[in-house]
């Protein structure tokens, strides 16, 4: 069954925790026993209804504060689809648990409340959600139960945020109306809106194509660990173990390994199920070559014809997620692309971006804490890679502190750096 990931983004008390849990009550993926435990909390905190938003909302801090901090991840399927959901804090400070928890997303939905539109943290997640290149994007204008259900109203809001889009690389733009307190347009169509005939948010989230998101054009399977079982059984076997991140491959194609350029072909593909006659992105598993080719972790195979960039220099955005430290020009950290880490150099900090007003302050002398900004940066070895907006696999990395061994920026490259 095909999954989807998506994200939920917007502006504080837009509804997000509550359309949430909204999905997961009427889609009947929760236990009694947690509805229970909603239904108490809801009357301890004096609510008159049951406060659907205490199902994700699991920090104390979170409710008691009726906010959203971390990235809350929670699952649920219907007959169509099965699905992982991210809810994304809408806070300013937390905007790199937003990026954390939209950066695999292929679908992100952005709430607005129909009384205040478009605000400042809307377009904020907006401009981050074409930022990280999520293919598909729903405006759930929310709460139109308190603006009577007006069509007026839904249309100035949709019009107001087109507007906006526009500067935006926004591909696939949806606009639902819907009152997640109540349940109208979540799961089944609302009678109190007569006047739209869009689909349901979880009609669209199960019909939505993503199939064709991903990049099938161009293999490449980074190579993450070598199997070699120690048993009489399979004294011969050589396999590369990993995750395709791009295009299709199959037994028979020719392949080259990065970065020694030796050539060959592959013998056969195996997985945990048995061997496949094509494997293609996000499948994990194990390739066998006809040649004896000295691989290891970090190289990367792909088609001799059609091959990823391979350079120690790369132009790229980057989201800092670090309290304690900066970014500038001259920081030493570790880069960890697909399987390949490397020593890295920023050479210069070209800019950094308001991601509130898409402008750019290039006098700025660092990234702090939840800033983004266009870097150029020098690896210890060339890394393979492709541009984000052609792979998002191959095309993002993270940036880890090598003293403390955290993780301190992720980022999206936009090419060589000349």
């Amino acid at each position: 069954m095909e999954m989807l990931r998506f994200a939920t983004a917007g502006s504080v008390d837009d509804g997000k925790s509550t359309l949430i849990g909204r999905l997961l009550y009427d889609t009947k993926t929760i236990f009694q026993d947690q509805l229970d435990a909603v239904e108490r909390a809801s009357v301890q905190m004096g609510t008159e209804y049951t406060n659907l938003a205490l199902l994700t909302d699991g920090l104390r801090a979170e409710r008691e504060q009726g906010i959203t901090i971390d990235v809350a991840y929670r699952y649920f399927a219907t007959p169509k689809r099965k699905f992982i959901i991210a809810d994304t804090p809408g806070h300013t400070q937390y905007t790199r648990n937003m990026v954390t928890g939209a950066s695999t997303a292929d679908l992100a939905i952005v709430l607005i409340d129909a009384r205040k539109g478009v605000l400042e943290q809307s377009r904020r997640h907006a401009f981050l959600a074409s930022l990280l290149r999520i293919p598909h994007l729903v405006l759930a204008v929310n709460k139109m139960d308190l603006v009577g259900y007006s069509e007026d109203r839904f249309e100035e809001v949709k019009e107001e945020f087109r507007s906006f889009a526009m500067k935006l690389d926004i591909v696939d733009l949806t606009f639902i109306p819907v009152s997640a307190l109540h349940g109208d347009n979540v799961v089944e169509r609302s009678g109190n809106t007569p006047w739209y005939d869009g689909p349901s948010l979880l009609h669209h989230l199960e019909e939505v194509h993503i199939a064709s998101d991903r990049n099938l054009i161009d293999p490449r399977f980074p190579v993450q660990y070598v199997i070699r079982p120690q048993s009489d059984d399979y004294h011969d076997y050589r396999g590369y173990a990993g995750t395709i991140a791009g295009g299709v491959m199959r037994p028979g194609d020719e392949v080259v390994v990065l970065p020694s350029g030796f050539g060959s072909t592959i013998k056969s593909i195996d997985t945990f199920d048995g061997s496949v006659d094509e494997a293609f992105a996000p499948m994990a598993v194990t390739v066998r070559l006809s040649d004896e080719i000295d691989i290891s972790r970090g190289d990367m195979l792909c088609r001799p014809n059609n091959q990823p960039t391979a350079s120690q220099d790369i132009d790229a955005m980057v989201c800092w997620m670090s309290e304690r430290s900066s970014l500038s020009s001259g920081s030493r950290l570790v880069i960890k692309h697909t399987t390949r880490t490397a020593k890295v150099i920023v050479r210069d900090l070209a800019y950094q971006l308001d991601i509130n007003t898409l402008s750019r302050n290039e006098d700025a002398p660092e990234l702090k804490l939840n800033e983004i900004g266009r870097v150029s940066m020098r690896c210890q070895v060339p890394l393979f890679f492709d541009e984000y907006r052609r792979n998002r696999s191959t095309g993002s990395f993270i940036l880890i502190d090598e003293a403390t061994n955290t993780t301190v920026a992720a980022g999206m490259i936009l090419g060589e750096a000349g």
